[in-house]
């Protein structure tokens, strides 16, 4: 079985590499919408599907083999509230002071789709982040390494990151973009047997 990632976050291809699956990237180049109707967890999967139904239908004319697009979007939850990417350092400064001391939710969306359509799941994991206390000294300094630049809620817990960080309840690589656990269990789980290999 062949599989595809539909994104080009290097987070998540070190992640699918580190877990032994082989794949390609072929990142989608759809416009990611969020509907404010939407809570956290259906935001996530609605973007993971429109990520991986861009590449499938796509793709769908020049694949005769057994393909599996992996879609993904993880968004950072406060209070109820998508923390996106900051716009600036004054938006990073002002997350990370919300953040600072308190827990937070991480939702990450993934969805399984086939080119020949034969193949349709979505599903989410949510992992919750507890955050230090932390001073405005210490944010201005993580805000000068430029990591918040282009991440949701305005950190990255793989790399600098993880010194705000005081504790991790549930999947630690959700966090850094992929529950891959659950994605090789729905993986293996695939029941069609056409795509068995």
């Amino acid at each position: 079985m062949k599989v595809i990632l539909a994104s080009g976050s290097p987070r998540r291809k070190e992640l699918m590499e580190k877990a032994g699956l082989e794949f390609e990237v072929i990142p989608a180049e759809c416009e990611e919408v969020i509907d404010p109707a939407l809570t956290a967890e259906e935001t996530v999967m609605s973007l993971a599907s429109r990520k991986a139904s861009w590449v499938a239908e796509n793709e769908k004319d020049k694949r005769r083999d057994k393909t599996i697009v992996i879609g993904a979007d993880t968004v950072v939850v406060l209070d109820g509230k998508i923390l996106g990417k900051p716009k600036d350092k004054a938006d990073a400064f002002s997350m990370l002071r919300a953040l600072s001391g308190r827990e937070h939710e991480v939702y990450t969306g993934v969805a399984l789709i086939s080119p020949d359509g034969k193949i349709n799941e979505t599903f989410s994991e949510c992992t919750k982040v507890k955050f230090r206390s932390l001073s405005d000294q210490e944010i201005e300094e993580y805000i000068a390494t430029d990591e918040p630049n282009d991440k949701a809620g305005a950190y990255g817990i793989q790399g600098l990151g993880r010194r705000l960080v005081e504790e991790t309840i549930g999947d630690y690589n959700n966090v850094v973009g992929l529950p891959v656990e659950a994605l090789m269990k729905r993986i293996a789980g695939i029941k069609d047997e056409q795509y068995k290999e």
